[in-house]
């Protein structure tokens, strides 16, 4: 899905180039400390694993479902105008969303640039503002610090090839601690999801997932993360479950619709992750209602019932609670008007609920600049009085969340319109959401009341 290292801005890098340094002059300044009994440095596991902040109480144990909710990505609320992030936040605020940040990438620095030298700030100022937004946070154990993975301890290689490398098996218990060292530093995270999309664990040779290798990493991190917490939620694998066109023989597989046939190779991934896993308390996948090669069989409201398709193969292979870390409807981006962004999405998230799915995702709240197709909330870089402005698709989020929490009973709703199949529709016995997926004005009949509605128009109602 969308990649973290094309646009790092500025901040980042200063930081990122900042604790190099930092972590040089520490690891030296170490050496010379240490032989003389001077005593603790400034960095280290006596720090590293140092409660950071105030940690929001967690009571009782943790719930494997958390509704809906987003992933903070590279530009968030944590850095930007005062004005513009307060805004931002108040608007973060209204509603106790899950909020997920990813420990290196998409945002944070690398957390461990030389073996027990650390670095959390970035980490530690996106904690501080899921803390104080109120939301319930969760954790992705990725990426790798460089030295796990054959670089150069106190050097952080920030292009996409090396950020997506996964460490290698001689490091697998070195992750495994660094992730042990997250959950003892935040102590009010209790949901962790090992890894992103198997990142690093294509097998060229093979010409297939690594799946042994991404199991062996899952159940090194699982129990260090039980060992600091028994009650710590874990879940994977955060497969893409990627698909190609109607009619391809590609990789085809059985799972297959009108918005064509997700790829064989990583069914058999997940499959092999599900019988050899250690444990789980939740199963996370990801991926784009569109195709491998961007396409939207046999339009873009129809394809979003992959979601659904997905989400009941998952659940024919396992109980746990489903989630989905990311699920993207628009290829390319920026090509749709807000109106029909926004109906597309509506019909996205109906079809993952459809599929049994109890928690998801909404990637990336906020970009550089003026354009910002689909952002939460507009840029907090800008100082006027619209930075941080709430924007259509924070509404919808928190709308989901509100409305159709965990453990909400759907329920079939009587509808009829020009053409019923031009309306997407979820209802449980408090609230109906109505989706227009047609370019034009619609009359729409529910259960005896008729309604107007605009093109693209998502429609809330109480439900009779």
């Amino acid at each position: 899905m969308e990649r973290p290292a094309g646009d790092r801005g500025s901040r980042r890098w200063r930081i990122a180039s900042l604790a190099v340094v930092t972590a040089t002059l520490a690891f030296i300044v170490s050496l010379w400390a240490g032989p003389l009994g001077l005593g603790g440095g400034t960095s280290g596991p006596a720090l590293g694993d140092k409660v950071h902040g105030t940690p929001v109480p967690v009571g009782g144990t943790p719930e494997p479902s958390l509704g809906w909710g987003l992933t903070h990505t590279q530009y968030s609320a944590d850095v930007g105008d005062p004005a513009a992030t307060e805004r931002a936040r108040k608007a973060l605020s209204a509603e106790s969303l899950p909020q997920n940040q990813h420990i290196m990438g998409w945002g944070a620095d690398n957390p461990e640039p030389s073996p027990g030298r650390y670095d959390f700030a970035a980490l530690d100022s996106r904690m501080d503002l899921i803390r104080a937004t109120g939301g319930t946070p969760i954790i992705t154990l990725c990426c790798a610090p460089d030295w796990m993975k054959g670089g150069t301890p106190g050097r952080t290689d920030w292009s996409r090839p090396s950020l997506e490398t996964a460490p290698s098996p001689e490091h697998y218990d070195d992750f495994a601690a660094l992730a042990a060292t997250v959950a003892q530093r935040y102590p009010d995270v209790r949901h962790f999801i090992v890894w992103n999309e198997f990142k690093g664990f294509f097998d060229d040779s093979k010409q297939r997932w690594n799946y042994e290798g991404y199991t062996q990493l899952y159940n090194q991190v699982r129990q260090a993360l039980k060992t600091v917490n028994k009650d710590n939620l874990v879940g994977g694998p955060y497969l893409n479950m990627d698909s190609f066109e109607p009619g391809s023989t590609t990789h085809a597989s059985g799972l297959k619709g009108p918005w064509g046939s997700v790829d064989q190779r990583v069914l058999d991934a997940f499959d092999y992750w599900n019988e050899h896993k250690s444990g789980a308390d939740f199963v996370v996948v990801d991926g784009s209602s569109y195709t491998h090669h961007d396409a939207t069989p046999p339009n873009e409201f129809r394809a979003t019932d992959k979601f659904t398709a997905v989400g009941q193969w998952v659940q024919e292979r396992t109980d746990l609670p489903l989630w989905w870390a990311e699920y993207h409807v628009e290829p390319n981006g920026d090509r749709w008007s807000e109106p029909h962004r926004k109906a597309v999405q509506a019909a996205g998230m109906i079809a993952v609920v459809r599929g049994g799915a109890t928690t998801g995702f909404y990637w990336n709240p906020q970009r550089r600049g003026e354009r910002c197709a689909g952002c939460l909330w507009r840029s907090t870089e800008f100082a006027d009085r619209t930075g941080g402005d709430t924007l259509p698709m924070l509404d919808l989020v928190r709308r989901f969340h509100a409305e159709f929490p965990p453990g909400t009973a759907y329920r079939s709703v009587d509808v009829t319109s020009d053409d019923a199949s031009t309306v997407r529709i979820l209802a449980d016995t408090e609230t109906t959401v109505v989706v227009n997926t047609e370019d034009r004005a619609l009359q729409v009949e529910i259960e005896g009341r008729t309604f107007d509605m605009d093109a693209y128009e998502v429609l809330w109602l109480d439900s009779v």
